[in-house]
């Protein structure tokens, strides 16, 4: 419940339009008597009677009863016309969690189809495992409860979908009430309902409840913003209103007698957090908002919508770049328009939306439009396809040892922009914004991710970092070499978190002993660098509650999980430097002294210690030269850009440093012992006598020891030979002599070398 606030919203901002409905189970049950669906009446009442008798004597900050929030979740299911054991669920969601009343009395008086219902939206209120005694711990306890709630949640709707559509009911309500909690809570609930449930609604498909949660939430989480959207608006609403009609009237003429039946004709601003987001996101004035105005038109067919797009395009000049048929290639959550972006007559710019009734309906009430038009005659392939990215998720939180991991996957596979592409069979994918062929692979199959060794977009080969975009045809080169898997670099390039769960997987499965050595010497480091020293016979109960809570039964799995990424040293390593300071640095002195230690350890965080007491200084490494670890090298104060770090041998030291204006400006670096900078960029040059397959052997070779190739090109050499010049990511010199060895066995191979900068000038002389 909330608490109420102090400091109310001020009146000057102007609130968003909330349907202003009297909730009661008078309004539901006049309702079901007006429909013409098939609804258990007597079932309905007696859920609100237990409803009403359990949270008797129970308000609302608001001071009203606290009955009339189910009654509110209910009706507005009611109005997505969704079924009897839906709403009973909602009437009785907030039951077991607030009252006294159990699962199993709600099982035996309604059955187990409500009973698991309301079990689904039922938050986690038991307690997390934690280190003991910390109180420091508990707003991160609560992060947890509420992670863990919403992974239930999504488990839930795996096995009944009405779950999350009764959640986000919930919430719609919650947020239409909020101003009665406290300022902080707003915006926290605010800040979750925008990245978290405004997304998922989208996903589902539900127009009606995303654009006011997002309103909403816009509204708490940023006033002063939505109220100067308000005003743009609504400061010339006859103008703008003007516009539409004037837009309307034009294509209503245009259409008449087109089409057997005449379309239906509307028109809208846009949403207040739709041009929020173009404004404020994107950096525009309102006027250079192109799709302020809204077109929509509804046709019977799909036929007719292309037929009317050709009109559109006739009477309108067209801004090709501005063109989307969501038909042929519908949008993950099922949507399906024709957008195109045209300006008018009058020289102002709106959007043109064209879709089929049932189009419209799908778009406004998505997965619920199957209830609310359909009578439940929907089809299973099609409930599938809009749960896919659950399922995703579902996936990526059984390889991981760690619950709130699922906000970032929702937050990174939901609600990020997205680009769609397609496989060279013209089958499309969609994707979060960023994603790079990694996440494509996976997409495609798991499979096909494990046997990737290259990839082409649109034709031209990629590096495996190269960010997708719209429109981009993406071919992905596998092998059938056995044995053969993902490199561990590539959880750092990939964007999705199903493709992360897919590496994971792989390697917690196929490389345990790998794991536990990489793990072991993970926390190891960590330790090392924060100055961590815990006795040898204390280090099990130390680490018991960290093992407890990622579900370890010894050292070994959670080394394993700390390898493979289940768990995440960033994540665990405050936690442990907390209670180590409370457990083992005794006074005040040594707690200063360690985190002094910790402070001045940071300083090696990029890899390299720079002498002369330089601290939390810049560091980049030199394109020139790209130093490696183990390399001797050397830094360059540059003006306004940190320390620049080049090799020793790099023919732009070897030059400058003989200019006595630079002269001063060199100073000795050296490498840390123990660094958090995993890979680094190294360049190599293969000279080869030409054969076919030469590429692809050298290719095949990188990909067999799971070293990541950022490009690679080749060129013929006035001998006849072949030189062939790839940027691979390794650890130190260590690593990249194994390579050189690796590939200097490969047939035809004359020689593998770094290019030297200094020598690569000379020769250049000659």
């Amino acid at each position: 419940m909330c608490k109420k606030s102090d400091q109310p919203l001020p009146n000057i901002y102007i609130k968003p339009k909330i349907p202003q409905v009297d909730y009661s189970i008078e309004r539901i049950l006049k309702i079901i008597t007006e429909s013409e669906k098939n609804y258990d009446t007597p079932k309905i009442v007696a859920a609100y009677n237990l409803a009403n008798k359990c949270h008797d004597g129970q308000k609302r900050e608001s001071g009203e009863k606290y009955i009339i929030h189910p009654l509110a979740v209910a009706n507005i299911l009611l109005d997505l016309g969704m079924d009897t054991d839906t709403l009973c669920a909602a009437l009785l969601h907030d039951v077991v969690e607030d009252t006294n009343c159990t699962l199993g009395k709600i099982r035996n008086d309604f059955g187990t189809d409500v009973a698991n219902l309301v079990d689904g939206v039922t938050k986690v209120t038991s307690q997390i495992q934690d280190f003991p005694n910390n109180k420091d711990m508990s707003d991160t306890s609560k992060e947890i409860k509420k992670a863990t709630s919403l992974r239930k949640i999504l488990f839930a709707m795996a096995e009944d979908f009405r779950v999350i559509i009764i959640k986000l009911a919930d919430r719609v309500h919650n947020m239409r009430t909020l101003n009665f909690c406290s300022d902080d809570k707003r915006r926290r609930i605010a800040f979750e309902t925008l990245t978290i449930y405004a997304p998922i609604a989208d996903q589902l498909g539900i127009n009606t409840f995303k654009n006011e949660l997002q309103d909403l939430s816009i509204y708490y989480l940023d006033p002063y913003g939505y109220q100067e959207i308000e005003e743009q608006i609504f400061s010339n609403q006859k103008q703008r209103q003007s516009v539409i009609d004037n837009i309307i009237d034009e294509l209503t003429k245009r259409f008449k007698n087109v089409f057997k039946k005449p379309p239906v004709i509307s028109g809208r601003v846009k949403s207040v957090y739709s041009l929020y987001n173009k404004i404020y996101k994107h950096d525009k004035e309102f006027e250079q908002v192109f799709d302020t105005y809204a077109v929509r038109i509804i046709v019977d067919s799909i036929s007719e919508c292309y037929h009317s797009l050709g009109i559109v395009h006739e009477m309108f000049t067209v801004l090709p770049e501005r063109f989307k048929d969501y038909i042929s290639a519908p949008k993950e959550n099922g949507y399906r328009s024709i957008h195109t972006t045209v300006i008018g007559h009058q020289g102002i710019t709106f959007e043109v939306q064209i879709r089929t009734h049932e189009m419209h309906e799908d778009a406004e009430y998505g997965i619920a439009a199957h209830w609310k038009y359909k009578e439940n005659n929907f089809r299973k392939d099609d409930l599938d396809s809009r749960l896919n990215w659950a399922r995703r998720i579902i996936e990526s939180q059984q390889e991981s040892n760690d619950v709130e991991e699922i906000f970032n996957a929702i937050k990174s596979d939901v609600a990020a922009e997205m680009v769609v592409a397609y496989t060279p069979s013209g089958e499309t994918i969609s994707l979060p914004n960023g994603a790079t062929p990694i996440d494509f692979a996976y997409r495609i199959h798991t499979q096909v991710g494990h046997n990737m060794i290259g990839a082409k977009i649109n034709g031209k080969m990629v590096s495996f970092d190269h960010e997708i975009q719209t429109g981009n045809i993406v071919e992905i080169i596998t092998t059938n070499a056995e044995n053969h898997g993902p490199s561990r670099s590539w959880m750092n390039i990939c964007k999705t978190t199903a493709a992360k769960s897919k590496i994971r997987s792989w390697f917690k499965k196929e490389k345990r002993e790998e794991n536990i050595f990489e793990g072991k010497s993970a926390l190891e480091r960590e330790f090392r660098r924060n100055n961590i020293r815990i006795p040898e016979n204390e280090l099990a109960t130390f680490l018991e509650p960290i093992m407890k809570r990622h579900s370890c039964n010894t050292f070994e799995d959670l080394f394993a999980a700390i390898g493979y990424g289940g768990i995440l040293i960033s994540k665990i390593m405050p936690r442990i430097k907390n209670e180590y300071l409370k457990q083992f640095v005794k006074d005040t002195a040594e707690n200063e002294k360690a985190t002094i230690s910790t402070t001045n350890n940071q300083t090696s965080q990029s890899g390299v210690i720079v002498d002369g007491n330089i601290d939390n200084c810049l560091i980049k490494f030199a394109q020139c030269c790209t130093p490696l670890p183990g390399d001797p090298i050397i830094g360059f104060i540059t003006k306004g850009h940190g320390i620049s770090i080049h090799k020793l041998n790099c023919t732009n030291y070897i030059n400058q440093s003989k200019n006595e204006a630079d002269k001063a400006r060199w100073i000795p670096c050296q490498w840390a012992e123990h660094r958090s900078s995993g890979y680094f960029k190294a360049t190599i040059v293969i000279i080869a006598i030409d054969r076919i397959g030469l590429l692809a052997d050298v290719t095949s070779v990188l990909s067999a020891i799971h070293i990541l190739i950022h490009e690679s090109s080749s060129r013929n050499l006035k001998n006849g030979n072949a030189c062939v010049t790839v940027t691979i990511s390794v650890a130190d010199t260590a690593q990249l002599k194994t390579v050189v060895d690796k590939l200097s066995k490969v047939k035809s191979v004359i020689s593998v070398d770094r290019p030297n900068t200094y020598n690569r000038d000379n020769t250049s002389k000659k």
